[in-house]
Order: structure tokens, then C-alpha cells, then sequence
């Protein structure tokens, strides 16, 4: 999601499988991918034109487009290897991404970070949680394992949860157990019991030691030794860039380890901030949950590239797997130091492939680091493996003596959050009379929820207005947990996780709204099965609290269903918590490709439904609808940064659609921070363009509209989502006219299928339904149609329904719904909104193909 300078050869996406109700139709051109992603745009009944009537006429009058109906597949085309942007563009290339990351920026574009926006107003914000707290067991989870007793959680990902535990003599120790279902995938066991022998066989006292491990288990668990401190990474954020003597000391400690572990035959091929833990007594190399044997392939496909984007070799960026040794590690030890010395990674931030092309051909910015570490850490970072020193010749340079028990290795503040945690530790309860290992009384834990394990680690999503199922929380629906029963419910309840006094109010209101509406209608029903509240929590758009804003949701029981978030950050952010808690989700607006998608070594999405398109197939859409114009040939796109995440993804799809069309854009880059849109869209009219599509967010869209209006461009003008809404027609004015865009909404108003809900609306708010009212009543509706199905034969329950709903077909006023098996909407869902006299007019669904090749010929 191929450019200048060459990149290696990405494979092609395999054609989607296609619904059995649509077998008569040729398959459609699978659209840009990211690595394992399995399906291309697909045929539903949302969002596609009258197969009966001419494509829509972009300099035409609007009419209203009938989105339900089905339309005919183009035969498939192939994907094209190699799209090329103009010689003068960026570099933007298709390095293959690592599995289940995303792809964003070119590399090369390096741009300072888009100022925060400031912090909304509104009553005081709770206070954050903690870093590094730990968090209470859930209803799910057991109470002891083996022979240790379970305290609390300490994080969970795409493979299991870590515990800490704690012995009958009281000794802490890290506990991680994986899923049943992780377990049960092929090659899971081998894979696992590779990372507890790894561990075993690496001796040091700078490496976390294996205190218990069982691979054979029905949920297979390894124990290691506790360390209270915060990760390097952590240090980092909260309290800067490490002094040289601490980097000196650090690295001496990490080499070491590293020495450790190739001393074991064995390559580590992860070293990076998150696993380096802080004692006050010296760093502590974790997580092999990846190393390998030298040599050893087996288990790894060739081309799949292994270790974390920004903290890997050259090599492991260009999938060299028979060339990945020890050297590697000591890269990724240069990396890190770097990171250490100066708070920020070596080759920069941002777009995954941007990272590893950057790793395999750029220099490192090792701006600030003291000039004592600059020739070792050059001499790490090598491009050449064999040019690079041992971890014993690393830790031989950096002569600091190794800690000796004592603090002053570390600077104050990192020195007290270590205090602060060991405190904490203390101050855990003492161990019951239960003993440990024994299990105690209650009913057996229920199969475990499944985790998506993010690039970054962070990532998650309340997605969905209803799409979720309605059931008890932490229980299989049999109304006990323990022994003690539950009374019945007779209320439940339906989320809104919205931005509603933040960036994106306007979005956040409209779908509170349009939730709002749904559930006050299924309450007026005499023949309701159940009452339902909704219960609404405003993130404020800040990934920075976010998940706490999330966990009211997540940690009510009669919470069924979400909808939400608005934006992609925060649904990046809450991701884990919703997917820890079972709580099937819905989103009509957040369109961050990898909310749905995984990669083979995750667990599949089971959580998130998406009522939209993802940005790439969005980009796609939009790019379809250039060439429904006649006598394009040059098309321009600009990519700027300032959600660098969307517009690259945005980007991918507009370069394979175009590729597709038998079109050559004309590709430009800028940073977060241009403004100059005269002369950077000036020097893109020189070089022959002829229609303009801007991947990029609003604020810059206006000044786009601006410049091409004083350059008298005449040419189409085309944006996405993040354009769309009615900020743009305000501060664009009359710059704003002719303009094309691309949202995954239409206006309510405009529907004869949504006049009940339009009337409904005004009565109830006192005005029409703004963009993504609708669609939000037809989700939360949805889901609410199929509990009040299921609820004849048992009540209201989670389990099961987003399954249902996957595979269910649903009508609503705003159109048809129908998803994939990632839980993506298929096919369509993108309409064109053509600007006409300062208002947004309904041109059409979006095409999903490209028009006639001979068109653009001719």
C-alpha cells in the first residue's frame, strides 16, 4: 500500500474468492494489498451502480444513485509489479511490508511531525493510568497456573496474555500463556517450544532466565523471572534520551547478552527498545519469541521479512534469509544504542516499507550522538555484514564496567520509576490459603478471546454501531460466573465510542445521532425482546486517553455492542481492550486497513465489522472515478504527510487503480509542513497534469484549491475522506467549486429509503441527519435486528453474533450491507460528491473498475 529507485519484487495479491451469490459474475481485479491480506474489492449491495444504466457522468448533472443494486464484474486484470511515478517524484516504493503492518510514506520524505492539535475544552480529563500498572485478572482468566499463583495482568497481544505470578516462596515471575485456539494452528507448538528451548539455552546475566515453561500444555505457558522496570523504550518517551555512560553501560549489558546468545548457536533477530528491560542493577535482554538457530529456515517463509521495521539489517529488510546471522543483531544493537543516545530511531518513523527502504539504502541520522560512540555505532550499522563487529567486540568498545548492583548507571528519573514499580510489587497482597497450582473453586475458564498483535503494539479499534453481539460478559451466556448466579438482565446496553468535542465532532455527533435514533426506536417497539440504553463516552479524537475512555465500555457487562471510534488513531489505540473484552464492534468512518486485516501468524479478526471501504480500496474508488472523464492521461496525485498513515494508504490504491487504467501519474511527496501549494502544484501543471487527486487531509486540500484557482488549473480536481464534510466548502469558499470527492457516505435527505429517518431526525434533533447519521442508525440497527432474532431461543448474547453478522445481508435506509471474511464491507461503498454551488451533490457510487481502457487510448 514501483517507483525510483527499484525495490524487490513484491508477490501479487491472489484474487479474492467471491460470494456464492454472485458466481455468475466474472471475478473483479484484486486491489493493492498488504502482505497476506487475502481479499480484493468485491461485488454487495452497497454502493454500486444500476448495471442497467450508463456509468455516471462526472460533468453531468447528479441523479440519485440506487447503491443496492448489483453490477457486473469487469474480468480480472492483474495487478501491476511496477506503477511508475514521475522521474521527478519522490521514491515510493513497494518494499515488501512485514506481515500485518501497514504501509505509508514514501521514503525519502521525511517531514516534521504535524503540530498537535490543541486539546479540546471541555470538563477535567480523567487522570491517565499508570505505564506499567499492572491490571486486574478478568472473570475469564484463571487464578493459578503450574505453581504459580496469578496477581494480575501485565499485557496481552495476538498470541496470549502475560501474567504476573508468583511462587509459594514469593518469588515474581512473567507468565505468558497462549490461546488454546493459537495453539491448536499447525506449526504453533513447534514454533513455541523453539522460543522456550531458546531461552534456556542462552546463559547471561543481562538476558531474562526461564523459570518454567510447559510447550505441551492445552494452553502451552512459559515463566520467566519479573523485571519491575520500565522498557527502554518507555524510558525513552517518558524521560528522554539516555546520557553517554548510560548508553556505554547499556550497551555493554545488551552486547553481551547478545554474545550469549550467538555463543547458543542462536540469532535473536528482535533487538529493540521494547525488549530491553531497566534494572537498577543493569539492563535485561527479553522475548525470544523469534530467534533462531544460524541457519535455520524451516519455519519462516523466504520471502517473509521477521523483526520490527526501524530495529532490523538491511538484510532481514530484504527477506535475505540464508544471510541473516549474528551481524544482524549487532545492527540492531547499533539501531538501539542510537535510539538510546538520542531518543529517536535511526531511520527516522512512519510508513513500514519507507523504513526498510531507508534501512537498506540510506544513511543513519546519528545527529547527537556523542561524539565517543559515533565510530562504533557507524561501524554497527554497516551495511555490509561483514563489516560490522561482534557483540564481544561491541562490548569491548564501549569499556564502562558492567552495573554492580547500584543505580548510578541510570539517570534520577528512570532510577524512581523503577522504585515506584518495585514498590508497587511490594505492596501486592500475600498468597491465600489456596495453593498454588491448586485450581480454585468456580467453573472452568472459557476458551480465551483472540488478540491482534499491531505493529505497534498498541493498536485497536471500538468499531461498530451494533454490528456486535449482546451478551453477558465474561461468561459463556449461561448467567453464572463462579458458582454465585447472576440475576437476569432485563436492560442492555449499546456503545458510542465517538469524538465528540474534538477534531472531529462533526463526525462524532452525527453518529451519537444516528445510534441515538436507532435504539429509541427498537425501545418503542411493544414486541421488544429487551430494553436497551446507550452509553456514550467521548474519546475527544486523543489517542492519548483514549483507552481509558474505552475501558467504560469494555469493562461494563451489559455493554453488547459498540459503535465507534471516529477517527483511525484512537481505533488503533483501543484495538486491544476491545478485543481482550470479546465486544464485537462496528465503524462507519475509520477506514486504517489493518482494524480488519491480519497476517497468517495473527489471529483473524473476530471483532470489527467496517461499514466502509479501507482507505486503499477507497483509493481505488477514486481513482476509478478519474477515468470515468474523458482525455485523462496524466492524472497528478499528491501525497502530503500530515496523516501520513492515511494519505499513504490512500496513495496505494490511487497508484494501483491508475496502473490499472494504463495510466502514468505524476507523482509529488511534500511534508506536513509545506505551504507553498503555487509553486508545488505549479511545477506538477509544467509536467503535463491534467487532473489533480489530493491524498491528504482538509487544511491542505484548502490551500490545493487555492493555488490550482490561482494558476487558473481547469483541469478535474478529486480528494478522499478526510476532505469530505462541510469544514472544506466553509474555508475553501469558492475555491471549493468543481471539486470531486470521494466519501463513503451519502446525505439522507437525498434517499426516499431514508424519509422515515430523516423525519424521525428532525423531530428528534430539531434539524436533518448530517453526514454518517444514517449509516450509523442502519448498523446499530442491524445488530439490533439480529439479538432481537436471537433472543427467541436464549436472550441477548455476545457470543457468536459478529459471526452472524459477517455473514449476514442487511437492507437498511442508507443502502445494503454485506461483508467479507475479514469483516470488510465488500465491494463499492464509496460515492463521488461533486461541489456545486457551495454544497456537496450526489454525483454516484464510485466505480470499482476502471472505465474503458480504449477511452483513455484514443
Amino acid at each position: 500500500m514501483s517507483p525510483t529507485p527499484p525495490e524487490p519484487e513484491q508477490p501479487e495479491p491472489e484474487q479474492p474468492e467471491q460470494p456464492e451469490r454472485q458466481s455468475e459474475h466474472p471475478e473483479q481485479p484484486s486491489g493493492p494489498q498488504q502482505s497476506e491480506q487475502p481479499s480484493g474489492p468485491q461485488q454487495s449491495g452497497r454502493g454500486l451502480p444500476d448495471p442497467r444504466q450508463p456509468a455516471p457522468r462526472l460533468d453531468e448533472p447528479p441523479s440519485r444513485p440506487d447503491p443496492r443494486q448489483p453490477a457486473p464484474r469487469p474480468e480480472p486484470q492483474q495487478p501491476p509489479t511496477e506503477a511508475a511515478p514521475a522521474a521527478d517524484a519522490r521514491p515510493a516504493p513497494d518494499a515488501r511490508p512485514a506481515p500485518g503492518t501497514d504501509a505509508r510514506p514514501a521514503p525519502g520524505t521525511d517531514a516534521p511531525a504535524a503540530p498537535a492539535p490543541p486539546a479540546p475544552a471541555g470538563p477535567p480529563r480523567p487522570p491517565r493510568p499508570e505505564p506499567g500498572a499492572l491490571q486486574p485478572l478478568l472473570p475469564s482468566d484463571p487464578s493459578a497456573l503450574a505453581g504459580y499463583r496469578l496477581l494480575g495482568r501485565l499485557g496481552a497481544g495476538g498470541m496470549g496474555v502475560v501474567y504476573l505470578g508468583r511462587t509459594g516462596n514469593g518469588e515474581l515471575a512473567a507468565v505468558k500463556v497462549t490461546h488454546a485456539d493459537q495453539a491448536d494452528q499447525p506449526d504453533f507448538r513447534a514454533r513455541f517450544r523453539r522460543e522456550v528451548e531458546a531461552a534456556r539455552r542462552v546463559v547471561s546475566p543481562w538476558a531474562v532466565p526461564v523459570t518454567g515453561a510447559d510447550p505441551d500444555a492445552p494452553e502451552p505457558w512459559m515463566a520467566t523471572a519479573f523485571v519491575p522496570g520500565p522498557s527502554l523504550g518507555e524510558a525513552v518517551v517518558a524521560h528522554g534520551a539516555l546520557p553517554e555512560r548510560s548508553v556505554r553501560v547499556l550497551g555493554g549489558a545488551v552486547a553481551r547478552a547478545l554474545a550469549a546468545v550467538h555463543a547458543a548457536g542462536l540469532v535473536h533477530r528482535d533487538v529493540k527498545p521494547g525488549n530491553v528491560l531497566l534494572a537498577v542493577d543493569g539492563p535485561r535482554l527479553i522475548d525470544f519469541g523469534i530467534a533462531r538457530a544460524t541457519g535455520e529456515t524451516a519455519l519462516t517463509a523466504t520471502d517473509m521479512v521477521v523483526g520490527t521495521p526501524g530495529f532490523l539489517a538491511p538484510e532481514q529488510a530484504e527477506a535475505r534469509t540464508d544471510a541473516i546471522g549474528p551481524a544482524a543483531d549487532v545492527f540492531a544493537l547499533g539501531c538501539l544504542l542510537a535510539y538510546a543516545a538520542t531518543g529517536r530511531p535511526p531511520f527516522g518513523t512512519g510508513a513500514v516499507d519507507a523504513l526498510m527502504y531507508r534501512t537498506v539504502h540510506d544513511e543513519p541520522d546519528l545527529g547527537g550522538v556523542p561524539d565517543g560512540l559515533l565510530a562504533l555505532l557507524r561501524a554497527c550499522l554497516a551495511k555490509d555484514p561483514a563489516a560490522r563487529p561482534t557483540a564481544e567486540e561491541v562490548a569491548a568498545g564501549l569499556v564502562e564496567d558492567a552495573p554492580s548492583g547500584g543505580a548510578d548507571w541510570l539517570p534520577a528519573p528512570v532510577v524512581r520509576t523503577i522504585a515506584e514499580r518495585s514498590a508497587r510489587m511490594l505492596a501486592l497482597p500475600e498468597i491465600d490459603a489456596t495453593t498454588a497450582g491448586t485450581a480454585p473453586e468456580g467453573p472452568a475458564k472459557p476458551g480465551r478471546r483472540s488478540f491482534l498483535l499491531l505493529a505497534s503494539g498498541v493498536a485497536a479499534l471500538a468499531v461498530g454501531g451494533g454490528v456486535a453481539a449482546w451478551a453477558g460478559f465474561g461468561d459463556d451466556g449461561d448467567g453464572k460466573i463462579g458458582t454465585k448466579p447472576v440475576p437476569p438482565r432485563t436492560t442492555w446496553k449499546i456503545g458510542v465510542l465517538a469524538d465528540l468535542s474534538g477534531p472531529a465532532k462533526e463526525i462524532g455527533l452525527a453518529q451519537e445521532r444516528g445510534a441515538r435514533l436507532a435504539v429509541e426506536r427498537f425501545n418503542a417497539r411493544k414486541d421488544k425482546p429487551f430494553t436497551l440504553e446507550l452509553k456514550v463516552a467521548d474519546d475527544r479524537g486523543d489517542r492519548a486517553t483514549a483507552l481509558e475512555t474505552a475501558r467504560r465500555l469494555t469493562t461494563d457487562p451489559g455493554v453488547l455492542a459498540v459503535l465507534g471510534p471516529t477517527s483511525d488513531g484512537v481505533a488503533q489505540t483501543v484495538l486491544p481492550a476491545f478485543e481482550e473484552a470479546g465486544l464485537p464492534l462496528i465503524t462507519v468512518s475509520a477506514g486504517y486497513n489493518l482494524l480488519t486485516v491480519r497476517d497468517k501468524e495473527s489471529a483473524p479478526n473476530a471483532t470489527v465489522l467496517r461499514a466502509i471501504p479501507h482507505h486503499p480500496f477507497a483509493g481505488m474508488h477514486l481513482a476509478y472515478a478519474v477515468t470515468l472523464l474523458s482525455g485523462i492521461r496524466r492524472p497528478g496525485v499528491l501525497q502530503e504527510r500530515t496523516d501520513d498513515q492515511y494519505s499513504w494508504l490512500l496513495v496505494r490504491g490511487v497508484q494501483f487503480a491508475f496502473g490499472q487504467a494504463g495510466l502514468t501519474p505524476h507523482f509529488r511527496v511534500v511534508p506536513a509542513s509545506a505551504r507553498d501549494y503555487r509553486s508545488i502544484l505549479g511545477e506538477m501543471i509544467d509536467a503535463g497534469m491534467d487532473a489533480y487527486v489530493h491524498c491528504g487531509v482538509r487544511q491542505t486540500a484548502v490551500l490545493a484549491a487555492r493555488a490550482l484557482n490561482e494558476l487558473r488549473f481547469t483541469g478535474p480536481r478529486f480528494a478522499g475522506q478526510h476532505t469530505f464534510g462541510q469544514a472544506f466548502l466553509k474555508e475553501a469558499g469558492a475555491d471549493a467549486e468543481g471539486w470531486f470527492l470521494g466519501a463513503p457516505v451519502l446525505d439522507a435527505v437525498t434517499r426516499k429509503e431514508a424519509a422515515g429517518f430523516v423525519a424521525a431526525h428532525r423531530k428528534r434533533f430539531g434539524a436533518a441527519p448530517a453526514y454518517y447519521s444514517g449509516e450509523s442508525y442502519d448498523v446499530v440497527t442491524m445488530a439490533m435486528a439480529e439479538l432481537a432474532r436471537r433472543a427467541k431461543s436464549g436472550g441477548p448474547t455476545r457470543k457468536g453474533l459478529w459471526a452472524a453478522l459477517r455473514k449476514g445481508k442487511y437492507t437498511g435506509v442508507m443502502g445494503g450491507y454485506t461483508f467479507d471474511e475479514n469483516g470488510d464491507l465488500t465491494n463499492g461503498g464509496t460515492f463521488v460528491h461533486a461541489v456545486q454551488n457551495g454544497a456537496y451533490k450526489v454525483i454516484g457510487p464510485a466505480p470499482v473498475a476502471p472505465a474503458n481502457k480504449a477511452k483513455q487510448k484514443a
